[in-house]
């Protein structure tokens, strides 16, 4: 297995400018000031990724009243995220890494198991961001289901 860096509370959160579903620029460093909730998923419009985007959109407000905000970050094209947001509903942006330069940034790109084989790709993981820009939470090989929830807990966020 390739080495990728993986980040830890306290460092800084890479800064990224990237387009969400509507062809918004979103960069992380203007953001200062407001909690960021980014989570990294495999594929739009997958099972697993469409019960995590769904959790986060019934949470949304939670994270809201905490301070933060919520991104969520695939390699899917912008035009996939806006198919993605319109079937479920997502409110919140979407942003499109094709290149996957923001992805391995945040150590979430490489290899990984799937099914006993060694293969590179998406490595499901959440990142909490103060709003000093540093990283307050990084979560790696997380499991789709549950895993806002875990998230919530951490933040100390209610049901």
């Amino acid at each position: 297995m390739t080495d990728r860096t993986l980040l830890t509370a306290g460092d800084p959160a890479p800064d990224f400018t990237l387009t969400d579903q509507n062809g918004t620029t979103h960069t992380l460093s203007e953001l200062r000031g407001t909690g960021v909730v980014l989570f990294f998923y495999p594929a739009a419009m997958t099972p697993g990724c469409t019960t995590e985007a769904c959790d986060f959109r019934d949470s949304v407000a939670g994270f809201a009243e905490a301070g933060y905000r919520v991104f969520g970050i695939s390699k899917d094209t912008v035009e996939k995220q806006l198919r993605f947001a319109e079937r479920d509903s997502l409110d919140y942006p979407l942003l499109s890494d094709p290149e996957l330069g923001t992805h391995i940034a945040y150590g979430a790109y490489g290899d990984k198991m799937n099914y006993g084989k060694v293969v590179q790709g998406v490595i499901r993981s959440t990142f909490v961001i103060g709003a000093d820009g540093a990283i307050e939470h990084a979560l790696y090989n997380i499991k789709a289901t549950g895993h806002v929830a875990r998230v919530k807990k951490l933040l100390g966020i209610g049901a």
